[in-house]
């Protein structure tokens, strides 16, 4: 049985390994058949990156990273923390987490709790329920870009819809989480919740300058105003280097359909936004405002592409972080179906 399971993995590996090169000859394929429009999808995502992400992310991207490097997270939201608490059950540096993941966007979320992660400050329990509700577009973008490019009349109700669905959502995933690990605790022969061990990919992940010391207790030295706005400024712009890849190559692949000239106008505009979000929504327009609206929650391909590059070695999963962006999108759609505010 051990020699056919094994057989049939082996199989199975070789058969995506075979798809993933198909695909790669298509697209190379593509590319020298359709140069000029190659061109202009590629352009189309820097251009994207260039005007929008660049200037609404990368201050955001470089004022957090001077506060965590200078250990001025827990003071920053000490307003907010008391009642964020009580609703969320989150620790200093979660809440800080949790505001800055709403206020800034995406994907500052993903990245502020794999930063944390990474450095002792946040552990992958706490950061993977937030990460859950916490990685969204911004507000900004969503008031500037995407009310303007769908011509949305009456914008409060679909923001209301934006937000307040992984607010409740988190809500829910922060309470329950907490319920089930008190249960688990409470078994005979466990101690210790199994979701408060600390991974391995946590331990490989960690600095090598930091002591056990340090990271089991989060007491970091903090660093001053230069070092960690020098620190800040290349870290972001690795970070935004990253994102603008991302959208230059998931535009890109809107030259996949190229040749399919008769499926249906809605099925290819859902495949961009599934793709890009951004580039989807520029090329829709006010023609399908549902489908973005309901698309927006989950972001994209491209988006979970750059949330794995932000928590990549910090101990996160991405994976329950594509099943909470699926049931969000769930949420939303059933929403949207049955109040129609638009």
């Amino acid at each position: 049985m051990s020699v056919f399971h094994k057989s049939s993995k082996e199989i199975w590996y070789r058969f995506v390994r075979f798809l993933y090169m198909a695909l790669g000859v298509y697209l190379i394929f593509l590319l020298l058949r359709y140069p000029a429009l190659s061109l202009e999808y590629a352009l189309s995502g820097l251009r994207l990156w260039f005007e929008k992400m660049i200037p609404t992310l990368l201050p955001f991207m470089i004022l957090s990273g001077i506060l965590i490097n200078m250990n001025l997270t827990e003071g920053f939201v000490r307003l907010f923390h008391p009642v964020l608490r009580i609703l969320y059950g989150t620790t200093p540096n979660g809440s800080y987490t949790l505001l800055m993941g709403f206020l800034c966007g995406f994907p500052m979320g993903a990245r502020i709790a794999g930063e944390l992660c990474r450095t002792g400050r946040l552990s992958a329990r706490e950061g993977n329920r937030l990460l859950a509700f916490c990685n969204n577009i911004g507000p900004i973008y969503f008031l500037s870009f995407v009310v303007s490019t769908l011509s949305l009349e009456k914008p409060l109700a679909p923001f209301l819809v934006m937000y307040g669905v992984p607010l409740v959502y988190g809500f829910f995933v922060m309470r329950l989480s907490r319920l089930f690990s008190a249960l688990y605790s409470l078994l005979p022969g466990r101690k210790t919740p199994f979701l408060n061990r600390p991974t391995k990919s946590v331990a490989k992940s960690s600095c090598p300058t930091l002591s056990a010391t340090e990271l089991s207790t989060g007491n970091l030295q903090a660093q001053g105003l230069l070092p960690a706005t020098d620190n800040a400024v290349l870290s972001g712009l690795l970070g935004i280097a990253k994102l603008g890849g991302y959208m230059v190559f998931f535009n890109l692949l809107n030259i996949l359909f190229v040749p399919f000239t008769r499926l249906p106008d809605a099925l290819l505009n859902a495949y961009c936004c599934i793709l890009e979000i951004t580039g989807g929504i520029a090329r829709c327009g006010a023609r399908h405002p549902f489908l973005v609206l309901v698309m927006l929650p989950f972001g994209g391909f491209s988006c979970i592409a750059q949330t794995y590059s932000m928590i990549r070695d910090a101990g996160l999963s991405i994976r329950a972080y594509v099943f909470h962006k699926l049931a969000q999108t769930a949420l939303t759609a059933l929403i949207y179906m049955l109040w129609q505010p638009f």
